[in-house]
């Protein structure tokens, strides 16, 4: 199991990482955050994505779909912006956004990668 920082740092060496940070979805702060640039916050990029996350679960539960929301995708020109919701009980109501550069990032393995440490985060 891996706490906050060591996921983070996971989640960072993954192809074309440019950011990520634990959010919580009640407040839209975030709990961890770990890259960035210049002109891009990873924090204010996970703020903007908690009301995205709100809407879809909103949208959910007027369609009455069940399950549960494994990853939400962004794509930008230049950017791909993965959220993925935290499954254990313990991370109820939190998620993870990773920011990935386009040039440099394999989606598919990103996601993956996202998912194992997502697993193994334990809060």
């Amino acid at each position: 199991m891996a706490n906050t920082d060591i996921a983070l740092k996971e989640a960072m060496t993954i192809d074309g990482a440019l950011g990520v940070a634990l959010v919580d979805l009640a407040s839209g702060m975030s709990l961890g955050v770990m890259g960035g640039t210049a002109d891009l916050d990873p924090a204010v990029a996970a703020a903007g994505h908690t009301d995205l996350v709100r809407a879809k679960y909103r949208t959910m539960e007027m369609l009455g779909l069940e399950g549960a929301i494994e990853d939400i995708l962004i794509t930008l020109t230049r950017q791909y912006h993965l959220i993925r919701p935290l499954t254990a009980p313990s991370g109820a109501g939190l998620f993870l956004v990773l920011l990935l550069d386009r040039q440099r990032a394999n989606l598919a393995l990103a996601r993956r990668r996202l998912q194992v440490i997502e697993g193994e985060l334990d809060l």
